[in-house]
């Protein structure tokens, strides 16, 4: 009976859709049963269902209500991937108040309740929200040389949290290699297998926000408290702390009290150790080279297709094996672009009506690397600096050491470092042939200078600005 009824449905989209439409979100569509008037249809993913609640939430009405009934109801299925990487259903809540019944969401991890994790507790053994998104599980982690010895301590960890040599695990890359989805991957095994540890998840610049307002509802012992509670703790981007003397030294506190009972911890930043010069506290330095310090590098051609294909299957969307070889050639420097160029693509040929070819993938990822590499190089940065400041591009690479050059040429620095994916080798090399040490120097320096100088940070921010709506 359902399958009679959805043919009949089927029938009445194609005739109102363009073919490309019909094609990439409608035929996927699987009846399952119809009880009650209640229509269950599987969609592949959590992608199609928000599309099509979004875009033709009243086709999809007006036709279950021809066909079935004024009294017509909708339900969606939606198939996920579990640690094992194979397919189970679950169903999901729409996101738009339509009269379109669904059923239950989906428990969260562990089943845990659902509670803020920055309100200081001041209760012992509470139960919190471990801040965790299920989609950066280990399952949907793609293995590969940029990430093998990363992932395998990972996984180790996961099983004995806090007991072994790996704490704290120091995970760092370029942005886009994966950082976050790692150390979430690890928190989430964690509660798959110990439901009863707590695991938090915060990014560097939240945890400072809180530790900024404890100090100001004079609350500092609670939020000291609730971390020093934590089984397991991620903090994202710790390059964030440099120059927050006052934040580092209470992490100290906090990372000190932590190791000292075993609890793990996990970190990550966009450099090593080694590399984060505004770290005021050099203990918390010292206790950042503990442990494991590992590198997400850039994925190669074969692990770049491997992200592709379970992106897509993921999303169940159906792309051309050629339209995913090109993106994998061309698309290089990290996985959150390469994530963005295929969603992009099928965002392009479902508004402009087209079929995903590989033409079409070529016309989508020239334009995208054209962007790219003119707003965000080093060298257009270096223009943009010496057009602000009223100077030739070769006086800024120059030698000299008058003082409003040099300044120019680390502001140039600092902005590199802030706007591209560029090492800072490269970035000296292409900024007046200056070593690693130097640019380091420099970043300081502008930083330092921003938080002294009221002219000079209003300077850095009219150049941010430039930069960001060129």
């Amino acid at each position: 009976m359902h399958q009679r009824y959805w043919n009949q449905c089927m029938l009445i989209f194609k005739d109102n859709l363009e073919g490309t439409t019909f094609k990439h979100f409608f035929e996927p569509i699987m009846p399952i049963n119809i009880k009650q008037n209640i229509l269950t249809i599987q969609v592949p993913s959590q992608f199609y269902y928000e599309y099509l609640e979004e875009h033709y939430i009243d086709l999809l009405k007006k036709t279950i209500r021809r066909v079935i009934g004024p009294d017509a109801k909708l339900e969606y299925s939606i198939p996920v991937a579990n640690k094992t990487g194979k397919k189970s259903e679950k169903v999901v809540l729409p996101s738009s108040p339509v009269q379109i019944k669904l059923a239950n969401p989906p428990a969260p991890i562990a089943d845990q309740e659902k509670i803020n994790p920055f309100v200081v507790p001041g209760i012992k053994h509470l139960k919190i929200d471990p801040q965790l998104s299920s989609e950066f599980s280990f399952a949907n982690f793609v293995e590969g040389e940029c990430n093998r010895l990363a992932r395998s301590a990972g996984l180790t960890i996961a099983e004995k949290p806090g007991e072994t040599a790996f704490n704290p695990f120091f995970i760092y890359g370029e942005s886009g290699l994966g950082k976050t989805h790692l150390a979430q991957a690890i928190g989430i095994r964690v509660k798959e297998l110990m439901p009863q540890k707590i695991v938090l998840y915060v990014n560097a610049t939240k945890f400072r926000t809180q530790f900024v307002d404890a100090r100001l509802k004079n609350d500092i012992n609670n939020f000291l408290h609730f971390y020093q509670c934590i089984d397991v703790l991620i903090i994202d981007d710790v390059q964030e702390f440099e120059h927050k003397e006052a934040t580092q030294r209470t992490f100290f506190d906090i990372f000190n009290h932590l190791h000292q009972r075993n609890k793990q911890l996990i970190l990550t930043s966009d450099r090593p150790p080694v590399d984060l010069q505004g770290l005021i506290d050099k203990r918390l330095l010292s206790r950042f080279k503990w442990g494991l310090s590992t590198e997400l590098q850039i994925p190669d051609y074969s692990t770049r297709l491997a992200i592709l294909k379970q992106r897509a299957y993921l999303d169940g969307i159906r792309f051309p094996d050629d339209v995913l070889e090109y993106v994998a050639k061309n698309v290089v420097d990290n996985v959150r672009e390469l994530e963005g160029a295929i969603n992009g693509l099928l965002a392009q040929a479902t508004l402009n009506k087209k079929a995903i070819t590989l033409g079409l993938a070529r016309s989508a990822i020239e334009r995208l690397t054209k962007r790219t590499k003119h707003e965000m190089s080093v060298d257009y940065i270096l223009q943009t600096v010496s057009d602000y400041y009223n100077m030739e591009r070769e006086e800024v690479l120059s030698n000299t050491r008058k003082r409003e050059i040099v300044q120019a040429r680390q502001v140039a620095m600092y902005l590199s470092k802030h706007f591209t994916k560029t090492s800072l080798k490269s970035i000296g090399v292409q900024l007046g042939d200056k070593d690693h040490a130097t640019v380091l120097h420099a970043i300081k320096t502008v930083n330092n200078l921003k938080e002294t100088d009221r002219h000079f940070k209003v300077e850095i921010e009219e150049l941010e600005t430039k930069l960001e709506y060129h």
